[in-house]
């Protein structure tokens, strides 16, 4: 297993590169037929508005699929307890499903078309441009995946929402959690006549998102 450790605003001490690598190998000790590579993020906020927040990211690339978690506190150490915990959750949790995808097909229910209000114009006569507390850019591999695919990745990376590239339409979607309402939303886009696209993957210009239901 490849553990790499980056650090932020912090000086990756030996006795920090220990702890981490004691704490993260107990971790995926049971999985390591699963977990190819693991990066781990140490990170110091310095902002007089949280405190002295530092915090433990760990990202585990385990056959194609990513299983991220993250943690914080006002110890970088008991960060580390903390995040080593969840990830082995994760892991649990993945394991168990890729247990249980070899006896039963598993499905997702989707909702009737949720329509929602449609704005023409967002920007008016101004210049679009990214706001000025966008401090950090990603980019990732998007292969195709199904909505069950995206909708067990989304619970696998400690996040609000999934984006992907749906298998079936070969269009952008984006999966997310409804935090007020339950179950999941599915968000893709359609052409003028409120339809999907098919599978070409082309959305015309200045056409808006559908927004579905997705029960998990």
């Amino acid at each position: 297993m490849k553990l790499v450790i980056h650090g932020k605003n912090i000086e990756i001490t030996d006795a920090i590169r220990e702890y981490v690598n004691q704490k993260i190998e107990k971790a995926v000790s049971h999985f390591q037929h699963l977990t190819m590579e693991v990066d781990v993020h140490l990170s110091v906020a310095r902002n007089p508005r949280v405190g002295s927040k530092q915090s433990a990211e760990v990202t585990i690339y385990a056959n194609g699929t990513v299983i991220r978690a993250e943690e914080s506190s006002e110890s970088l150490y008991a960060s580390i307890d903390l995040v080593a915990d969840k990830i082995s959750r994760q892991l649990r949790k993945y394991k168990e499903r890729r247990q249980d995808q070899k006896t039963t097909a598993q499905s997702i229910a989707t909702a009737e078309v949720e329509e929602p209000t449609v704005v023409s114009d967002l920007i008016g006569n101004r210049t679009a441009e990214l706001p000025a507390d966008v401090v950090r850019t990603k980019y990732f591999a998007m292969p195709p995946m199904t909505v069950e695919e995206a909708l067990e990745q989304l619970q696998l990376i400690d996040h609000d929402f999934y984006m992907f590239r749906n298998a079936e339409t070969g269009e952008i979607n984006v999966i997310y959690e409804r935090k007020h309402h339950g179950g999941y939303g599915l968000i893709l886009p359609r052409n003028g006549n409120g339809q999907g696209n098919g599978k070409n993957g082309k959305t015309a210009a200045g056409n808006s998102p559908s927004l579905k239901e997705v029960k998990g």
